[in-house]
């Protein structure tokens, strides 16, 4: 049995090498267009998140003129539809409604000029419709004494999201949109129904040529598993450079660092040690000479 496994590793190893050979070159062209198209996608989803966000909180009371609360409960009715209809349906399915589809109802009045653009569009507001809720959900995580403080200086509500709410609440989000960008890398694969030329689209040309299914399917894999990796240390390096670093040197001197708790004692042996022989003699010459001025002129009222 070892054997015969040994044996079919072998022949595989054989096969995929005989695979790259022939269509190397395919299958990192394919790689690059799926990066292309998953970082633009992320890239244009993020984007269209935090618009929705910045318009989902938008603050309004019963006090405000109707106009305008009716403006704003259109505005997010449209986008909770949004939100709904591209998270709660595949892309696969996205991609044929709105590749074939509009073509389909408006006849030649709606064309896709290249297939590319055609799927930028369908991975984009479908990356959107993810990050709409996630940047809502950042934007709740930020206390909201930042944007009372923002209103209280002055600041318009746009203002206020974007230079005091987004830049807190992108630290937070980052994550998500790693998240958002690694899953694009793969579900860019589903684009080959509308004929967009990336890497599973190779693999099931190659496939097409050869007849060696998993062969083409290991380095499919490979290569998938390569790209999310290599994004995953990109977007780890991201956060702790966004982080900032550990090794900061509070200011340690001063009554005000000493009452907000962040005060060392000086280095032991200084003129400042309160521990070392200078300080204590320095102190009870001090309080010999307070002493000598009691006994003196005596005390007011307010020391005693």
């Amino acid at each position: 049995m070892l054997q015969i496994f040994l044996q079919q590793c072998s022949q595989l190893g054989t096969d995929i090498s005989t695979v790259w050979q022939s269509y190397g070159g395919q299958y990192l062209a394919g790689m690059g267009a799926t990066l292309r198209l998953a970082l633009l996608a992320t890239l244009i989803g993020c984007i269209i998140g935090f618009f929705c966000g910045i318009l989902n909180t938008i603050p309004h009371s019963k006090n405000d003129n109707i106009v305008k609360r009716f403006i704003l409960g259109l505005i997010r009715a449209i986008i909770r539809v949004y939100v709904e209809v591209f998270r709660g349906t595949p892309m696969i399915l996205q991609a044929v409604f709105i590749y074939y589809g509009l073509p389909y109802f408006t006849g030649t009045l709606v064309k896709w000029p290249d297939i590319f653009v055609a799927a930028l569009f369908v991975v984009s507001i479908n990356t959107g419709a993810y990050m709409a809720e996630s940047v809502r959900g950042g934007f709740l995580s930020i206390d909201p004494g930042q944007t009372e403080g923002a209103k209280a200086i002055g600041m318009t509500h746009v203002q206020t999201m974007l230079y005091v709410i987004i830049p807190q609440a992108l630290r937070v989000l980052l994550p998500q949109i790693g998240n958002n960008l690694i899953i694009n890398i793969k579900d860019t694969s589903v684009m080959f129904i509308i004929g967009f030329g990336e890497l599973f689209s190779v693999h099931r040309g190659v496939v097409g040529q050869n007849y060696l299914y998993f062969p083409s399917a290991a380095i499919e894999m490979v290569a998938y598993l390569t790209m999310t990796l290599i994004a995953s240390i990109i977007l780890r390096w991201i956060e702790k450079r966004m982080a900032g670093k550990r090794d900061y040197v509070l200011v340690k001197t001063g009554s005000r660092n000493a009452a907000a708790g962040n005060y060392n004692y000086p280095v032991k042996g200084s003129p400042l040690d309160e521990h070392s022989k200078e300080h204590a003699q320095h102190v009870h010459q001090t309080h010999q000479a307070q002493i000598q001025h009691d006994l003196k002129y005596g005390r007011n009222r307010g020391e005693r």
